[in-house]
Protein backbone atom coordinates (compact mmCIF):
# COMPACT_ATOMS: atom_id res chain seq x y z
CA UNK A 1 0.00 0.00 0.00
CA UNK A 2 1.34 3.51 -0.99
CA UNK A 3 1.83 5.64 1.64
CA UNK A 4 1.50 9.63 1.39
CA UNK A 5 4.12 11.54 3.38
CA UNK A 6 2.87 15.24 2.24
CA UNK A 7 0.13 14.60 5.50
CA UNK A 8 3.03 14.07 8.39
CA UNK A 9 2.58 17.85 9.48
CA UNK A 10 -0.16 18.81 12.04
CA UNK A 11 -2.77 20.75 10.66
CA UNK A 12 -1.74 23.50 13.43
CA UNK A 13 1.51 23.41 12.98
CA UNK A 14 4.15 25.00 10.37
CA UNK A 15 4.51 22.52 7.28
CA UNK A 16 7.66 21.21 6.70
CA UNK A 17 9.06 20.29 3.45
CA UNK A 18 11.12 17.43 3.44
CA UNK A 19 14.06 16.88 0.94
CA UNK A 20 13.78 13.66 -1.03
CA UNK A 21 16.43 11.73 0.97
CA UNK A 22 14.35 12.52 4.32
CA UNK A 23 10.80 11.45 2.61
CA UNK A 24 12.63 8.28 1.37
CA UNK A 25 13.87 7.38 4.98
CA UNK A 26 10.47 8.43 6.69
CA UNK A 27 8.59 6.48 3.61
CA UNK A 28 10.92 2.99 4.80
CA UNK A 29 9.82 4.02 8.42
CA UNK A 30 6.67 3.65 7.79
CA UNK A 31 6.17 0.91 5.55
CA UNK A 32 8.03 -1.25 8.34
CA UNK A 33 5.86 -3.21 10.58
CA UNK A 34 6.10 -1.50 14.21
CA UNK A 35 7.71 -2.04 17.26
CA UNK A 36 6.77 0.25 19.36
CA UNK A 37 4.00 0.81 22.09
CA UNK A 38 1.90 3.48 22.41
CA UNK A 39 1.63 5.10 25.80
CA UNK A 40 -1.48 8.12 26.26
CA UNK A 41 -2.57 8.99 29.68
CA UNK A 42 -5.71 11.53 29.87
CA UNK A 43 -4.65 12.25 33.62
CA UNK A 44 -1.46 12.13 36.01
CA UNK A 45 0.17 8.97 37.65
CA UNK A 46 -0.60 8.72 41.03
CA UNK A 47 1.88 7.17 43.25
CA UNK A 48 1.79 7.70 47.42
CA UNK A 49 4.74 10.27 47.64
CA UNK A 50 5.61 11.57 44.33
CA UNK A 51 3.45 12.82 40.64
CA UNK A 52 4.66 11.91 37.20
CA UNK A 53 2.69 14.34 34.70
CA UNK A 54 3.02 12.12 31.44
CA UNK A 55 2.33 14.67 28.15
CA UNK A 56 2.70 14.67 24.77
CA UNK A 57 3.79 17.52 22.33
CA UNK A 58 3.11 17.84 18.64
CA UNK A 59 7.21 17.94 18.07
CA UNK A 60 8.30 16.08 20.99
CA UNK A 61 8.51 12.77 22.35
CA UNK A 62 6.99 11.77 25.93
CA UNK A 63 8.37 14.08 28.70
CA UNK A 64 7.59 13.40 31.95
CA UNK A 65 7.97 15.95 35.05
CA UNK A 66 8.35 15.31 38.78
CA UNK A 67 6.73 16.99 41.70
CA UNK A 68 6.68 16.59 45.88
CA UNK A 69 3.54 15.61 46.98
CA UNK A 70 1.29 18.28 49.18
CA UNK A 71 2.11 15.61 52.40
CA UNK A 72 5.73 16.04 51.81
CA UNK A 73 5.59 19.42 52.03
CA UNK A 74 3.88 19.43 54.86
CA UNK A 75 5.62 17.05 56.69
CA UNK A 76 9.14 19.13 55.49
CA UNK A 77 7.33 22.43 57.12
CA UNK A 78 6.74 20.51 60.48
CA UNK A 79 10.42 18.79 61.15
CA UNK A 80 11.43 22.70 60.30
CA UNK A 81 9.08 24.15 62.82
CA UNK A 82 9.82 21.76 65.46
CA UNK A 83 13.89 22.18 65.32
CA UNK A 84 13.27 25.72 65.82
CA UNK A 85 11.21 25.72 69.12
CA UNK A 86 12.60 22.79 70.48
CA UNK A 87 9.34 20.69 70.35
CA UNK A 88 8.26 18.38 67.95
CA UNK A 89 4.82 18.85 66.99
CA UNK A 90 4.03 15.86 66.15
CA UNK A 91 3.76 15.14 69.82
CA UNK A 92 1.04 17.69 70.26
CA UNK A 93 -1.19 16.46 67.28
CA UNK A 94 -0.99 12.95 68.54
CA UNK A 95 -1.95 14.06 72.02
CA UNK A 96 -4.61 15.99 70.84
CA UNK A 97 -6.40 13.23 69.00
CA UNK A 98 -6.79 10.79 71.83
CA UNK A 99 -9.83 10.81 73.39
CA UNK A 100 -10.45 10.34 77.05
CA UNK A 101 -14.12 8.54 78.25
CA UNK A 102 -14.72 8.93 81.72
CA UNK A 103 -16.32 6.25 84.22
CA UNK A 104 -15.17 3.49 81.78
CA UNK A 105 -15.09 0.65 81.86
CA UNK A 106 -15.90 1.20 85.44
CA UNK A 107 -16.16 4.65 87.62
CA UNK A 108 -13.85 6.54 88.28
CA UNK A 109 -11.86 5.43 85.58
CA UNK A 110 -10.58 8.33 82.66
CA UNK A 111 -10.20 5.43 79.84
CA UNK A 112 -7.56 6.48 77.41
CA UNK A 113 -9.32 5.89 73.69
CA UNK A 114 -6.45 5.41 71.18
CA UNK A 115 -9.21 4.31 68.29
CA UNK A 116 -9.64 7.77 67.69
CA UNK A 117 -5.65 8.50 67.53
CA UNK A 118 -6.36 5.45 64.91
CA UNK A 119 -8.73 7.28 62.78
CA UNK A 120 -6.49 10.54 62.41
CA UNK A 121 -3.76 9.41 59.75
CA UNK A 122 -1.62 12.23 60.31
CA UNK A 123 -1.61 11.36 63.94
CA UNK A 124 -1.22 7.61 63.50
CA UNK A 125 1.40 7.90 61.15
CA UNK A 126 3.26 10.33 63.38
CA UNK A 127 3.38 8.23 65.81
CA UNK A 128 4.77 4.82 64.14
CA UNK A 129 7.27 7.77 62.49
CA UNK A 130 8.58 8.51 65.68
CA UNK A 131 9.19 4.87 67.32
CA UNK A 132 10.50 3.94 64.03
CA UNK A 133 13.27 6.81 64.49
CA UNK A 134 14.35 6.51 67.66
CA UNK A 135 14.63 2.47 66.97
CA UNK A 136 15.53 1.88 63.33
CA UNK A 137 19.50 2.13 64.66
CA UNK A 138 19.16 0.21 67.99
CA UNK A 139 19.98 -3.35 66.33
CA UNK A 140 16.62 -4.71 67.62
CA UNK A 141 15.57 -7.89 66.37
CA UNK A 142 12.52 -8.36 67.66
CA UNK A 143 9.48 -6.08 68.39
CA UNK A 144 7.51 -7.60 71.31
CA UNK A 145 3.67 -6.16 71.00
CA UNK A 146 1.31 -6.64 74.24
CA UNK A 147 -1.75 -8.04 73.67
CA UNK A 148 -4.16 -6.33 72.42
CA UNK A 149 -3.46 -2.76 71.07
CA UNK A 150 0.35 -3.43 71.20
CA UNK A 151 -0.74 -5.47 68.39
CA UNK A 152 -1.42 -2.49 66.50
CA UNK A 153 1.63 -0.59 67.07
CA UNK A 154 4.14 -3.18 67.15
CA UNK A 155 3.88 -5.25 62.83
CA UNK A 156 4.45 -1.73 61.54
CA UNK A 157 7.18 -0.61 63.69
CA UNK A 158 9.03 -3.77 63.52
CA UNK A 159 8.47 -3.82 59.44
CA UNK A 160 10.14 -0.73 58.95
CA UNK A 161 13.64 -1.09 61.71
CA UNK A 162 13.49 -4.61 59.72
CA UNK A 163 12.72 -6.70 62.65
CA UNK A 164 10.30 -9.63 63.53
CA UNK A 165 7.02 -8.98 65.57
CA UNK A 166 6.22 -11.78 68.39
CA UNK A 167 2.53 -11.83 70.43
CA UNK A 168 2.66 -11.68 74.04
CA UNK A 169 -0.71 -12.92 74.84
CA UNK A 170 -3.07 -13.51 77.36
CA UNK A 171 -3.95 -17.63 78.35
CA UNK A 172 -5.36 -19.76 75.62
CA UNK A 173 -4.91 -17.98 73.31
CA UNK A 174 -1.85 -19.05 71.45
CA UNK A 175 -1.78 -22.59 69.69
CA UNK A 176 1.48 -24.87 70.37
CA UNK A 177 3.92 -25.04 72.98
CA UNK A 178 4.04 -21.96 75.17
CA UNK A 179 5.94 -20.00 77.89
CA UNK A 180 4.11 -18.47 80.58
CA UNK A 181 4.60 -15.56 83.63
CA UNK A 182 2.20 -14.51 85.86
CA UNK A 183 1.30 -11.18 86.92
CA UNK A 184 -0.81 -9.68 89.86
CA UNK A 185 -3.51 -7.32 88.95
CA UNK A 186 -5.54 -5.09 91.25
CA UNK A 187 -7.54 -7.83 92.16
CA UNK A 188 -6.19 -11.44 91.41
CA UNK A 189 -3.88 -12.33 88.69
CA UNK A 190 -3.38 -13.10 85.65
CA UNK A 191 -0.74 -14.52 83.07
CA UNK A 192 1.61 -13.58 79.83
CA UNK A 193 2.02 -16.04 77.21
CA UNK A 194 4.78 -16.25 73.93
CA UNK A 195 5.18 -19.08 71.89
CA UNK A 196 7.92 -21.47 72.54
CA UNK A 197 10.73 -21.05 70.29
CA UNK A 198 9.24 -17.49 68.82
CA UNK A 199 13.11 -15.83 70.15
CA UNK A 200 16.33 -16.85 70.53
CA UNK A 201 19.03 -16.29 72.94
CA UNK A 202 21.35 -12.98 72.04
CA UNK A 203 18.59 -11.30 70.28
CA UNK A 204 17.66 -7.62 71.57
CA UNK A 205 14.10 -6.78 71.88
CA UNK A 206 11.47 -3.79 71.97
CA UNK A 207 8.73 -4.28 74.18
CA UNK A 208 5.70 -1.96 73.08
CA UNK A 209 2.37 -1.30 74.68
CA UNK A 210 0.10 1.61 73.88
CA UNK A 211 -0.30 2.28 77.68
CA UNK A 212 1.58 1.80 80.98
CA UNK A 213 -0.68 2.10 83.95
CA UNK A 214 0.77 0.31 87.02
CA UNK A 215 3.33 -1.65 84.42
CA UNK A 216 2.32 -5.03 85.34
CA UNK A 217 1.96 -6.73 81.99
CA UNK A 218 5.27 -4.70 81.00
CA UNK A 219 6.81 -6.61 83.53
CA UNK A 220 5.30 -9.85 82.70
CA UNK A 221 6.62 -9.36 79.06
CA UNK A 222 10.34 -8.28 80.07
CA UNK A 223 10.45 -11.22 82.38
CA UNK A 224 9.10 -13.43 79.71
CA UNK A 225 11.68 -12.35 76.84
CA UNK A 226 14.60 -12.41 80.13
CA UNK A 227 13.78 -16.04 80.76
CA UNK A 228 15.00 -17.39 77.73
CA UNK A 229 18.71 -14.86 77.16
CA UNK A 230 16.48 -12.27 74.97
CA UNK A 231 17.92 -8.40 76.11
CA UNK A 232 15.23 -6.19 76.49
CA UNK A 233 16.92 -2.97 74.77
CA UNK A 234 13.41 -0.67 76.15
CA UNK A 235 9.50 -0.75 76.92
CA UNK A 236 7.62 1.93 74.78
CA UNK A 237 4.19 3.02 74.97
CA UNK A 238 2.39 5.69 73.53
CA UNK A 239 0.83 7.20 76.77
CA UNK A 240 2.15 7.24 80.35
CA UNK A 241 -0.19 7.45 83.43
CA UNK A 242 2.18 9.03 85.79
CA UNK A 243 0.08 8.90 88.99
CA UNK A 244 0.34 4.93 88.81
CA UNK A 245 4.12 4.82 89.08
CA UNK A 246 4.31 1.70 86.56
CA UNK A 247 7.68 3.18 85.69
CA UNK A 248 9.19 2.55 89.34
CA UNK A 249 8.02 -1.23 88.64
CA UNK A 250 10.45 -1.60 85.38
CA UNK A 251 12.92 -0.84 87.86
CA UNK A 252 16.71 0.10 85.86
CA UNK A 253 14.46 -0.82 82.63
CA UNK A 254 14.38 2.13 80.55
CA UNK A 255 10.83 3.51 79.16
CA UNK A 256 9.81 5.35 76.04
CA UNK A 257 6.32 7.25 75.86
CA UNK A 258 5.33 9.88 73.79
CA UNK A 259 2.13 11.16 75.70
CA UNK A 260 1.80 11.51 79.60
CA UNK A 261 -2.06 11.71 80.33
CA UNK A 262 -3.21 14.08 82.50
Amino acid sequence: MTQNTSVLSPSNSPSITPTAAAAAAITRRLRAPSTLTTVSASRPLQFSWIRFHLYRSSVSPLLCTVSHSVEEEEEEEDREMASEDGQDLRIARIASAIRVIPNFPKPGIMFQDITTLLLDTKAFKDTIDLFVERYKDKAISVVAGIEARGFIFGPPIALAIGAKFVPMRKPNKLPGAVISEEYSLEYGTDKMEMHVGAVEAGERALVIDDLIATGGTLCAAIRLLERVGVEVVECACVIELPELKGRERLGNKPLFVLVNAA
